[in-house]
């Protein structure tokens, strides 16, 4: 009889599967030797930053990679070990952090900075959740600093999702503008690498802010992290090659090592719901299918209605043509389509192209730069890095997009529910 929390039949005390799940958790930072593929990284942001450990000002930093590079973890390991080292030397040196996904304002990411600070410290007044002004939080913020640190550095994770950039003038000028006499780097993370060029002139300036790209991992190290995570799951749950196949297939579509670790996570939950005993191939591909539809949402989330239909209109033309590569113009032709089905006014073929190039960044399609002739020039050819089926089934879970035609209606040219045919209505933008 299996053992039962509290004597509580409904639950079990002991996991069959996971161990220690936390390993798995996106947000959690792994002892060192537990991180792979990031020594050089580690040492280029240690040398924007380091002199904050000295007493001395940092640098600011922009930090520019696709989703799973390890941006966040390197930021937060080497500002953790800033902050020892720091206290080494009797500098008072604090860390804070926000995910600018989720405090996407500066009223709300300054409150979270404010509210962060008096966590960490002795600081009795109080700070209100609502009711107030940016400003109020960032008084909060500069007599903090000033009561309690030498230093501090700010981590910005996703910084591109801010509605405006001025929290980065405040921060870089407020000893400058005798707000504090501690130190404060900041480090910007964005998958966005023309995120600069948003930037207003004078905080462009202001900031002055060296940059650095991460790239994606390789097999091998996929391979490595994966295996630091073994000791998530219980002992001989892991069938043999499964580690393998997980890293093969992340490095094969993204090099992503957050989305390798969400595969091996949802495979141990789906061995788990159908009451498997081990975690075997076909759970690593089932979980894969799942990773990536949620890893095509997660990029694009911030991105306009546009960049969703950008991708619906590449993803529709491979499923209902005969090949894997389209022109911008082709890609526009649907795009006009697919704009009409949903109502939607349609941007300049510019415009999509700069969209176009927005994924391509981020990973999510592959542009090609070809020769067409004499007589043709030479024009661009876009093709997914993914099933087109995940792209359609990310696209509508916006709930203003879910009544595009599905993968299975674009396959199979139909759709009887809704009376009409699915390919006559796009053939004229073909």
């Amino acid at each position: 009889m299996a053992d039962t929390a509290g004597g509580d039949p409904l639950f079990q005390s002991h996991d069959p599967i996971f161990n220690r799940k936390e390993l798995l958790h996106v947000g959690h930072v792994p002892d060192e030797d537990r991180i792979v593929g990031r020594d050089n990284e580690i040492q280029s942001v240690a040398a924007e930053v380091g002199a904050i450990t000295r007493g001395d000002p940092p640098n600011n930093v922009m930090i520019y990679g696709k989703t799973g590079t390890g941006k966040s973890l390197i930021s937060r390991h080497v500002a953790t070990r800033a902050q020892d080292a720091a206290s080494s030397n009797e500098i008072d040196c604090g860390v804070l952090y926000v995910d600018c996904s989720e405090a996407n304002t500066e009223t709300r990411a300054t409150r979270q900075l404010a509210l962060s600070l008096k966590e960490q410290t002795g600081y009795q007044d109080h700070i209100p959740l609502r009711g107030v002004g940016t400003m109020e939080y960032y008084q909060h913020i500069w007599r903090i600093l000033e009561s309690f640190f030498d230093a501090v550095i700010v981590i910005l994770d996703e910084i591109d999702k801010l509605d405006n950039s001025n929290i980065l003038m405040q921060l870089s000028r407020a000893r400058e503008a005798r707000k504090t006499d501690a130190y404060i780097g900041v480090i910007g993370i964005s998958n966005k690498v023309q995120y600069r060029e948003t930037l207003d002139e004078r905080i462009d300036s202001s900031f002055g802010h060296r940059e650095l790209f991460f790239h994606p991992y390789d097999a091998s190290q996929l391979r490595e992290i994966m295996r630091n995570r073994e000791d998530a799951f219980q002992p001989d749950v892991l069938e043999d090659g499964t580690i393998e196949l997980c890293a093969a297939l992340a490095a094969k579509k993204h090099g992503d090592a957050r989305k390798a670790i969400e595969i091996l996570k949802e495979a141990g939950e789906l061995a788990r719901r159908t009451g498997s005993e081990t975690v075997s191939e076909d759970h690593i591909q089932q979980a894969q299918e799942v990773a990536e539809i949620n890893r095509i949402e997660e990029l694009t989330s911030g991105a306009t209605v546009h960049a969703k239909l950008a991708l619906y209109s590449l993803a529709s033309r491979i499923i209902t043509g005969d090949r894997e590569t389209y022109k911008t113009r082709e890609i526009y032709q649907r795009y006009v389509g697919i704009c009409e089905l949903v109502a939607n006014d349609p941007i300049t073929e510019n415009g999509l192209y700069r969209q176009l190039k927005e994924q391509a960044f981020l990973g999510v399609i592959e542009s090609e730069k070809t020769g067409g002739g004499r007589s043709q020039g030479s024009y661009l050819l876009h093709r997914l890095v993914t099933d087109p089926k995940h792209i359609v089934k990310a696209v509508r879970r916006d709930a203003s997009l879910e009544e595009l035609p599905s993968y299975d209606q674009l396959a199979n040219g139909g759709d009887s529910s809704r009376g009409r045919d699915v390919e006559t209505d796009l053939s004229s933008f073909s």
